[in-house]
């Protein structure tokens, strides 16, 4: 039995009525993660966009992580930070978030970063593209296989990550992922964002 849960990421790009739609998506009780990841927001944009994503977050029991900002994470009060391999240090954002805020690092397809990243003390280790995806270039492909050696081998979750979709979600769910993490699955999905969390849902809670 998997005990998957779905792990939502922002758009890289948003406007002032995406907190509703978010809310919207959110209230659906599906996701269990959100990360907020402006990559194409202007910096200057940032202070009015993010409290209003925190706050439905935090309305809906779900943890928020900032993407590569461990100093935005802890000025907008978020539960933790996501880093990939040429952001903050692991130390640097450990240092920022305290031993009670989540760490969790982007490990593309390599078992070395990964089991590097466990040993430093990571809350989770993301492993992707495990499809092609729009939503950014993706530095790596990793396999079904590499998801089922961690879940088989490590008690360190492992999100899995990059163009995943209701319609190709089973293998990756069966293979042992903890967390599922969708951008473009869920805000591109041509029935729209709350049903698309609505699909993913049903998925998980079939296993």
């Amino acid at each position: 039995m998997s005990n998957c849960q779905l792990y939502l990421l922002t758009p890289p790009r948003i406007d002032a009525g995406f907190a509703e739609l978010l809310d919207s998506v959110l209230a659906e009780g599906v996701a269990s993660v959100l990360q907020i990841r402006l990559k194409d927001q202007p910096e200057n944009q940032l202070p009015g966009l993010i409290p209003p994503l925190v706050k439905a977050a935090k309305r809906h029991g779900v943890s928020v992580l900032m993407n590569d900002r461990p100093d935005l994470a802890v000025h907008y009060a978020m539960d933790g930070v996501h880093i990939g391999q040429e952001d903050a240090p692991y130390a640097e954002a450990r240092a920022a978030v305290g031993k009670t805020g989540i760490v969790g690092v982007t490990c593309h397809d390599s078992r070395h970063l990964a089991m590097t990243a466990a040993e430093k003390g990571a809350d989770y280790v993301a492993f992707g593209a495990m499809f092609p995806t729009a939503t950014k270039s993706p530095k790596a492909s990793a396999s079904v296989e590499l998801i089922e050696w961690w879940s088989e081998v490590f008690e360190v979750p492992c999100v899995a990550i990059g163009g995943i979709t209701p319609e190709n979600a089973s293998p990756v769910i069966e293979a042992g992922a903890d967390f599922i993490a969708v951008s473009g699955g869920v805000w591109n999905h041509p029935a729209g964002p709350v049903e698309a969390v609505r699909a993913f849902g049903a998925l998980l809670s079939a296993r």
